[in-house]
């Protein structure tokens, strides 16, 4: 097969749209389905269409951009391999493109890559090198052997190439629903959004394009606030497809031209959209691959909308089966449907009975409680919502009016990770302690570096871990400490995980502290 003309850098918009037309990926990849979703459709009073690209082999829309690329290849470069760094679905996409190119693929994975992911590589052909600590340190080895061994790298997102097969996907939507109002989009490196946005401007400009972003690694929205591709100091783990420090340059150009509204939504509207999904249309989704729903549902909420035709892109399925559970527990406060709350009631018989019947039936969906004195008892319950938040305003302003004292912890990380699985774990005596968050890298020896740097100078008097299938543990501990410890400052500093001072929140202090 003749090797079309490579793309110049920045192409234009009637070149990206030949670049899409002249993909090569239907070699290896399948037109995916446009379902409609009946249930979230008469919730939202407009009709919601899936993009089912979790149809794909690899689980993704991952395969599109990698084919796109390793096909334009010229034999000599095809010769020498090809080799990137992932520890997702772009890894699988390059070596199933790879293997059938009959070009050696070689992906370098961060050591700690579960080995799901590892065996999925090299079940599609790929070659596993297992290197670094993370993902940057992987992606350094990976360019270090394209430079060394004249390897081509395939970057998973800010290529022309890679965005041009990307935007195959757009084409089949404009196929598959000509009368499309709205397209939501997730965003990560950018490279699906950019993608999309510039191919259904070319061809249908009235139909709007919508970036959807995880908060905790919303590089496009960073960017668009500086005017330039920025680094974001941290990024959350939670939707990993989407966990990008950095946008990328030809991505951002295409994504600030063509985009027209870019949203962000946090983990528990991703659990949420995870859990729609599956109820909908039995698709279990990664939580990257919710991404774009869960900004749907967000947008039609601010803006009002009613009646329209809204697509969106499952854009993966490759799920961490453990990581279900995590999702399970918050898809519902995600749909602001549970309330968490703090509520101290007399020390008495009858008081939880008393306390139900002034919720007026609504159901109590979890009551933790330990005997802490003779007078009154801190309980943390969880309360069903059956009208959102407004009901839930209702229910502290009902117990407020009864007499009762009431903290709002919906909204509490801490309470929701760890205090409700530790409610009654006080101490026996006053401790004079301080109380961090931390994140732990889910790599052996994470937990001992922190008792070697940590733990042999302070006494650690709490300490409470649970995973959630994701590439990082969420750790809450306490040490007993003075005012003035510089030395802890200086390890804390030394031990290079992200930590937050969790000494003054409301939780620690109804549930766990002395």
């Amino acid at each position: 097969m003749a090797v079309s003309q490579p793309l110049p850098e920045q192409p234009s918009g009637a070149e990206y749209l030949r670049a899409v037309l002249r993909a090569p990926v239907y070699e290896v990849a399948q037109v995916t389905p446009l379902q409609v979703m009946e249930k979230i459709s008469t919730r939202l009073n407009n009709v919601i269409l899936v993009k089912r690209e979790d149809r794909q082999a690899v689980h993704s829309f991952k395969l599109r951009g990698a084919y796109a690329m390793i096909a334009g290849l010229t034999e000599e470069q095809g010769a020498r391999g090809v080799v990137t760094a992932s520890a997702g679905n772009h890894a699988q996409g390059v070596a199933l493109s790879a293997t059938r190119k009959g070009i050696k693929a070689l992906i370098v994975m961060p050591v700690a890559t579960a080995d799901i992911k590892v065996d999925a590589v090299r079940n599609f052909g790929g070659e596993v090198l297992l290197h670094g600590a993370n993902f940057d340190e992987a992606k350094g080895k990976a360019i270090e052997l394209s430079q060394s061994q004249g390897m081509t790298f395939v970057p998973p997102f800010d290529h022309p190439a890679v965005i041009a097969g990307q935007g195959t996907l757009a084409m089949e939507l404009l196929q598959q629903d000509a009368h499309l109002d709205r397209v939501f989009v997730p965003v990560g490196g950018g490279g699906l959004a950019a993608g999309v946005a510039v191919l259904i401007k070319q061809l249908m400009p009235q139909i709007k394009v919508i970036g959807v972003e995880a908060e905790d690694s919303a590089c496009l929205r960073a960017a668009l606030d500086a005017g330039e591709p920025v680094d974001l100091a941290r990024v959350g783990l939670f939707a990993e497809g989407v966990a990008v420090k950095r946008i990328g340059n030809e991505t951002f150009r295409l994504c600030r031209e063509y985009l027209d509204d870019v949203i962000t939504v946090d983990s528990d509207a991703i659990c949420a959209a995870v859990k729609d999904l599956f109820e909908d249309v039995r698709a279990i989704a990664e939580p990257s691959g919710a991404l774009a729903l869960a900004g749907l549902k967000k947008y039609v909420q601010e803006h009002n909308i009613q009646g329209e035709r809204l697509a969106h892109v499952l854009s993966g399925a490759n799920v961490n089966f453990h990581g279900l559970r995590y999702v399970s527990e918050r898809c519902e406060i995600g749909e602001q449907r549970e309330a968490l709350l703090a509520v101290t009631i007399p020390e008495r018989k009858g008081s939880f009975l008393n306390f139900c019947q002034l919720l007026g039936g609504r159901s109590v969906t979890e009551f933790n409680y330990r005997y802490a004195d003779a007078d009154n008892a801190c309980i943390f319950v969880g309360v069903r919502l059956t009208r959102g938040n407004a009901e839930r305003k209702e229910i502290i302003d009902l117990l407020n009016e009864g007499g009762y004292q009431v903290v709002d912890l919906s909204d509490d990380e801490m309470a929701k990770l760890h205090v409700r699985y530790m409610v009654g774990g006080r101490p026996s005596k006053p401790l004079r302690e301080r109380l961090y968050s931390f994140e732990f890298p889910e790599s052996p020896g994470a937990l001992l570096k922190f008792l070697h740097t940590l733990g042999t100078h302070w006494n650690i008097s709490l300490f409470h871990y649970r995973s959630h299938g994701t590439d990082f543990g969420r750790v809450l501990a306490a040490f007993e400490l003075t005012e003035q410890e510089p030395e802890f400052e200086k390890n804390l500093s030394a031990l290079g995980y992200d930590c937050h001072n969790e000494s003054d929140n409301p939780a620690f202090r109804f549930f766990l502290q002395g």
